[in-house]
This record gives C-alpha cells, sequence and structure tokens, in this order.
C-alpha cells in the first residue's frame, strides 16, 4: 500500500506540473493574441492628400491615401483609401463633400496581422477664418457611416481644428514655411456593435503639431508628430504628408 501510495503521489505531482507548463502556455498565447500597440514604439503614417475643382464649376473631388504603420514600417496599421465631390455653393465659403473610404486595419504584431476590412460613406462640412490675420484656422465637421467586418453597422462624428501659422507673410505662398497643428475628436453614435460588445462615445482623439513648406502654389509638404489617445492606449506616431491642388 504504502508503495504505491508513493506511485501515485509521484504521478499526480508529475500531472500536476505539465498542467501548469500548459496553462502557462495557454495564457501567454492568450495574452500575445490580445497584446495592443507599445506605446513607447513611434509610429508612421504616410499620406497623400488632394483637392482639385473642375473648370470654373462649383464642383470637385477630394481625397486621401494613406499607409499608417505599427512601428514604422513593417507592420501595418492601417491603409486609407478615401475619395470624395465636393460643392462649394457660390460665395458661402464652404465645401461640402460626400465620398467613400476602404480602410484595412492591421493588428499590432508583426506575425498577427489578422486584417480587418472596413467600408466607409461620409459626409463632412470644411470652412476657414482667420484670427489676426496670421493663424489661419481651418474646421472640419465630418459624419461617417461605417461598415466593419463582424460588427454591426457604426456610425461616428469627428470634428477637426487646424491652425497654420506662416512664418513670414499671412498666406501659404510660394516658398513660405509654415507651423502646422491640429486636433480632432472622435464621438461614437452607437455603443453597440453586435454579439454582446459595447464601444464608449468617445471613440479617440489625436493631436498633432508640425513643421510644413509650400513647394508652390498647389503643392505642400508637412513633417510632424501626432499623439493619439484611445480608451485604451495612447500613442505617438510621425507624420509624413504631401497635400496637393491641381
Amino acid at each position: 500500500m504504502l508503495f504505491l501510495f508513493k506511485y501515485l503521489t509521484y504521478n499526480l505531482n508529475k500531472l500536476r506540473k505539465v498542467y501548469l507548463v500548459i496553462l502557462g502556455i495557454f495564457i501567454s498565447f492568450a495574452q500575445a493574441s490580445a497584446q495592443g500597440p507599445d506605446e513607447s514604439q513611434l509610429g508612421a503614417w504616410y499620406m497623400y492628400f488632394y483637392n482639385t475643382t473642375f473648370k470654373e464649376s462649383n464642383w470637385g473631388i477630394q481625397g486621401d491615401l494613406q499607409y499608417r504603420d505599427w512601428r514604422g514600417l513593417g507592420d501595418r496599421e492601417q491603409l486609407l483609401l478615401r475619395s470624395g465631390i465636393t460643392y462649394t455653393p457660390t460665395d458661402s465659403g464652404v465645401k461640402f463633400t460626400l465620398g467613400f473610404a476602404n480602410i484595412t486595419t492591421g493588428q499590432y504584431g508583426v506575425d498577427i496581422d489578422n486584417p480587418v476590412s472596413e467600408n466607409r460613406i461620409y459626409q463632412e462640412a470644411l470652412f476657414s477664418n482667420s484670427i489676426l490675420k496670421k493663424l489661419l484656422l481651418t474646421h472640419r465637421f465630418r459624419y461617417e457611416q461605417r461598415w466593419v467586418e463582424d460588427q454591426d453597422f457604426r456610425t461616428r462624428y469627428r470634428y477637426n481644428l487646424f491652425v497654420n501659422i506662416p512664418f513670414k507673410g499671412y498666406a501659404l505662398d510660394k516658398g513660405t514655411p509654415y507651423f502646422a497643428f491640429y486636433n480632432e475628436l472622435f464621438i461614437n453614435g452607437e455603443r453597440s456593435i453586435g454579439n454582446d460588445r459595447e464601444v464608449q462615445y468617445f471613440d479617440r482623439n489625436r493631436t498633432y503639431l508640425g513643421l510644413g513648406y509650400a513647394i508652390s502654389k498647389g503643392l505642400r509638404i508637412q513633417l510632424g508628430w501626432m499623439e493619439q489617445t484611445t480608451v485604451n492606449w495612447q500613442k505617438g506616431q510621425l507624420q509624413f504628408s504631401l497635400h496637393h491642388t491641381f
């Protein structure tokens, strides 16, 4: 009996060790799968913005192409393709846009991209004013209808305040360097996104500081730093952007 007891005790201890090892591996895998972005790692966004007006009409197009990376290059955060039809009523100073966007979002981590696709329709209003001639302000209000993979239909409200300050003169004329700032607030329209999942009304906020240079009347470049804050994480990104009016 004593021999049998020792034998069972020995094997139970072995089984317990194996169980603990398996449990540890499972927990580590679950944590890795749910891993958020490394907040200390500087990401990068590469962006091209374009807009034009059809001859002398009130109509035009505008849009942007963006590649966003969690770490600079090699770990895709998002690929965003967006374009819209614009209409500017005569003497109104307000540009309205109706557009469409396709977004592919990758999960943080080179080996676990697991991309999620999204389509959006959006409407926006854009207008500008200045303070003391030197502070060039642009206000953008945007409303989005979102179809995100594996989620219920969603909407979102966005407000962006852009501020450009030329180092010389009062406009972003050819050869003018300038300081650039923006802050954009995102608010979710609904909290329920399906399968008993919920999001908060606050979605995110982006604050940007940068420097720009007007290469010509219709072409500007900017380099800056943006801090993005969500409910779950906060991360800095470098932003390289080309702004093209033709």
